[in-house]
């Protein structure tokens, strides 16, 4: 998604074509992405000399089944005129082999060109494949199924909880969580969040902003938020795109600078309890999965390292809950069972959670279900999902998975899309997988992987380990429910979060 050198361009054709000969018979399942899409990638672009500066995208597209992309229109940010583009419209093409692994070739200036994998609900998960040579943009995203009867201000009505997050033109890692009220008409109302800006924290109780579908035919618009983070005097302008009325993606139109960070994240519809959410809101488990960046000194790595924990909260409905979880900062692992703490959760939303010494933020979407920014000097962000109230054990890791890397926090990040199959068993299971990785020296693809893992309901309900290649070596996996899993590496220097969901 950026302008490439001519001979990166001819090495990237060569690329492209041995990512199709690896999905087998191409074009076999071109009918599984049909329909308009909108979509979000986040990711870094590369110069060569080392370093890297923050890149986004947001858009969407129309897709005929049949290998043809059309209607498509997108807005990226990142540094310099190839990397900043602004509605601007696109086609392109795509083949999905008969193992649910695609290549797709959008035509926009610059080119991009993108390996993703299908999941059952018409959700793709890709990565970007088109850097070589230590120069061009490596990262991740999704490509969701749109409602394009909700193209207008007048659908994005309600509560809302949101999440952003990304790097400034330093690789300086802010984060903003929130929850705002829309009233049809274009007013954000009642709105309350945190952010941390590289350690500093900051809480905003009250403010308003605007919101505006500015194109019905697209589901593009522009919304607008109040400083919100220590240190950004300015408020910060959003493009977003419509995935249903229920959500949108938004990526900041503001141009990154030294001083001001390239978010991207979403905005959810909160299904909010008769008479606001309570502590009766967090009633069970909640597997929450975060991601941070270090500056230096975290683990085996002197520089900059990825900081990423997976856990399981599980909250008894009346503010008191325990913490599991495991933590990769930079190859250093620990592991923490049973932390006890406590939780005031007010009418919108806003969680205040005290766990030991610690101290998050989360902001509820529904029970059990967050956006979670921690004031620590790392920034970690992310999400947490409602964990099924059975027990969990290596029967419930069934079936194929689509496998995503999650943000990727620093250069070093093996970044990938794939598809994955598990067998269930029991004491052992197996998993195998085909994966097609992005990364600054040059793609990947079809690169075979796998593991043993044995998963168990006690002490930790959908904890276990994985041993073996997937993740990069041994992993902590904590179970979401059959159809969701996420993975923490134990070995890898450069971690990141695996996302597996049918």
């Amino acid at each position: 998604m950026r302008k490439l050198q001519i001979l990166g361009i001819a090495c990237l054709a060569l690329i492209l074509a041995a990512a199709t000969r690896a999905q087998g018979t191409t074009g076999v399942n071109n009918a599984e992405l049909k329909g308009g899409y909108a979509f979000t990638f986040n990711g870094m672009t590369t110069g060569g000399s080392g370093g890297s500066t923050p890149f986004a995208a947001v858009g969407r597209f129309t897709s005929d089944g049949a290998g043809n992309l059309t209607n498509g229109v997108l807005d990226t940010n990142g540094v310099g005129v190839p990397e900043k583009l602004i509605n601007q419209a696109f086609t392109g093409t795509y083949s999905i082999g008969a193992d649910n692994r695609g290549a797709m070739n959008l035509n926009i200036p610059g080119g991009g060109k993108l390996a993703f994998v299908m999941m059952a609900n018409g959700t793709a998960k890709f990565v970007e494949i088109d850097a070589s040579g230590g120069n061009g943009t490596v990262g991740s995203g999704s490509m969701e199924k749109a409602d394009t009867t909700a193209y207008s201000t007048a659908r994005i009505v309600g509560d809302y909880a949101f999440g952003v997050a990304g790097f400034d033109l330093s690789n300086n890692r802010t984060a903003i969580a929130g929850r705002i009220t829309a009233n049809g008409a274009g007013t954000f109302t009642s709105g309350a969040a945190d952010a941390n800006q590289s350690g500093t924290f900051t809480t905003l109780n009250v403010f308003a902003s605007s919101y505006i579908v500015t194109d019905t035919s697209s589901g593009r618009g522009m919304l607008n938020l109040p400083p919100l983070a220590g240190g950004i005097p300015q408020n910060l302008n959003f493009v977003f795109y419509v995935v249903n009325s229920g959500k949108i993606f938004a990526m900041e139109s503001d141009s990154p600078t030294p001083a001001t960070p390239l978010l991207n994240g979403a905005f959810l519809q909160q299904q909010t309890p008769l008479g606001g959410f309570s502590n009766a809101s967090l009633n069970g488990g909640m597997v929450m999965y975060l991601t941070g960046r270090v500056g230096s000194g975290c683990g085996n790595n002197t520089g900059a390292a990825p900081n990423v924990i997976a856990g399981l909260l599980t909250s008894n409905a009346t503010g008191a809950l325990t913490l599991t979880y495991d933590q990769n900062c930079g190859g250093a692992v620990t592991s923490v069972t049973a932390l006890a703490g406590t939780s005031t959760v007010d009418a919108g939303g806003r969680t205040a959670i005290h766990l030991g010494g610690s101290y998050l933020v989360a902001y509820l979407v529904s029970s059990n279900q967050a956006f979670f920014v921690v004031p620590d000097n790392s920034v970690l962000f992310g999400f947490g999902d409602p964990q099924t109230a059975t027990p969990l054990t290596n029967t419930a890791v069934s079936g194929t998975y689509a496998c995503l890397t999650t943000v990727p926090a620093t250069l070093g990040v093996t970044i990938f899309s794939g598809e994955f199959t598990a067998n269930g068993a029991t004491p052992s299971g197996s998993i195998t997988g085909i994966e097609d990785i992005g990364a600054p020296s040059g793609a990947s693809s079809g690169v075979s992987v796998n593991s043993a893992y044995s998963i168990s309901s006690t002490p930790t309900n959908g904890r276990g380990t994985f041993t073996g290649s997937v993740g990069g070596g041994n992993a902590i996996v904590y179970v979401v429910s059959p159809s969701k899993f996420v993975l923490v590496s134990t070995t890898d220097s450069y971690p990141a979060l695996l996302m597996f969901e049918h």
